[in-house]
């Protein structure tokens, strides 16, 4: 068996199997699911199947399909989902799930029949990538999944979003892996509001962002928990701007609470053709930043971060965002 059949492999062992570090641990893990294509709100929606789609062309026509190792993503435990949701929320979510058609739960988010398993498959994604980069089976992990997460509320879904895939994730790595302190990341356009609400308070977490302000969904900005650091940017803020908040806010920030694992809401639509947000960012910036975070979790995480993503919709952008965020985890 060659090499790079033995890392993808690994990456699906019992995490109690791999309590240190090893070799094979030099990859970047890569979860996707054919559930997560099947959900739809509809073919005017802009989160959308072919979102993903996307992502795959541009992972292929790149080459970098060769440099990931595909893992297995299971459906998420409500275990897992408990930690960071109401059982109240997921009942609503399996009541309100219809047969046919579609039911939606706010203005602009939506079931059909397939939506459920998306959910619950991007969550488990994020689970499955947290045990593997925590067991040391890889590096660092990005989840290709959707629907989002960074709307859902611990018991509320709105924004695209019905549960919190990041925070379910770090909320996991704390109660599980008995890690003291996670970072979560936020570059969305969007103000990441429901890992805020669900996270706020916990001194176990740190989490950054910055997001374009006014915007949907018009929070952050008002007495934030003391474990936030929220920035918010004016429409038409470029590279520049954000590299100069993640210099004088983040970085410091991060370095003080010095995480064992990063997590990252990885939002693209802050990127400049996106016309979902009014920010200028390009593909060079999400580099830097992938770059500068790699850096923060190698001083203190062994390098351990797990990506999920978020927002970005125009599909070009996005394709070629995401490609160069990934290639960049894949070469640390």
């Amino acid at each position: 068996m060659d090499d790079s059949v033995d890392i993808v492999a690994g990456i699906d062992d019992d995490p109690a199997s791999s309590p240190t570090r090893s070799a094979r641990a030099t990859l970047t893990a890569w979860y996707a699911h054919p559930d997560c294509a099947a959900h739809e709100m509809g073919a005017w929606h802009p989160e959308s199947p072919g979102r993903l789609a996307a992502i795959d062309d541009r992972m292929i026509a790149s080459g970098l399909v060769e440099l990931v190792a595909h893992a297995e993503v299971p459906l998420a435990d409500d275990e897992d989902l408990l930690r960071a949701h109401t059982q109240s929320h997921l009942d609503a979510l399996r009541d309100t799930a219809p047969g046919a058609g579609y039911a939606a739960l706010d203005a602009d988010t939506t079931m059909c029949p397939a939506t459920l398993d998306a959910v619950w498959r991007a969550a488990g994604a994020a689970v499955a990538a947290t045990d593997a980069v925590v067991g040391g089976r890889a590096r660092n992990a990005f989840c290709s999944t959707r629907p989002p997460g960074h709307h859902a509320t611990r018991s509320r879904a709105m924004g695209f979003c019905f549960v919190n895939n990041v925070a379910v994730a770090a909320l996991r790595a704390l109660d599980v892996h008995g890690l003291s302190r996670v970072a979560v990341v936020d570059f969305d356009v969007h103000h990441g509001n429901g890992t805020e609400n669900i996270l706020s308070n916990d001194e176990r977490v740190l989490m950054v962002s910055f997001f374009q302000h006014p915007f949907y969904p018009y929070s952050g900005v008002e007495r934030p928990a003391n474990n936030m650091v929220n920035v918010p940017l004016p429409a038409y803020s470029d590279g520049a701007a954000v590299r100069a908040i993640v210099e004088a806010k983040w970085l410091p920030a991060l370095e003080a609470f010095r995480p064992e694992m990063i997590f990252i809401s990885a939002g693209f639509d802050a990127h400049r053709e996106d016309d979902l947000g009014q920010m200028r960012l390009v593909e060079a910036d999400y580099v830097w930043m992938t770059e500068r975070l790699m850096e923060v979790a190698d001083r203190h995480a062994e390098g351990r971060i797990v990506s999920c993503l978020e927002g970005g919709y125009n599909l070009s952008a996005l394709g070629r965002s995401v490609a160069a965020h990934v290639k960049t985890l894949s070469a640390g």
